[in-house]
């Protein structure tokens, strides 16, 4: 397989973190796929984003459990 983007060979599996946007607070959750080495370009297959749709749906049904890592402070 080569990068889409770039034509690059050297795409390999790597842990990568989503970003969910619910209300003001930011979900981060951790998702194993294809990246390019070189651009970093990312492939997911259908269960993965199976999975992303899944997780987007239950986030806004407040279905999942998280749990809380730190405060982001905004100057007003």
């Amino acid at each position: 397989m080569k990068c889409i983007i770039c034509h690059s060979p050297d795409i390999q599996q790597t842990d990568v973190i989503e970003e969910f946007n619910v209300g003001k607070d930011i979900v981060r959750v951790p998702f194993n796929v294809l990246v390019c080495s070189n651009c970093g370009e990312r492939y997911y297959d259908q269960a993965t984003m199976r999975k992303f749709k899944r997780i987007e749906k239950e986030l806004q049904a407040h279905k999942l459990t998280l749990r809380e890592e730190g405060k982001v402070m905004v100057f007003a």
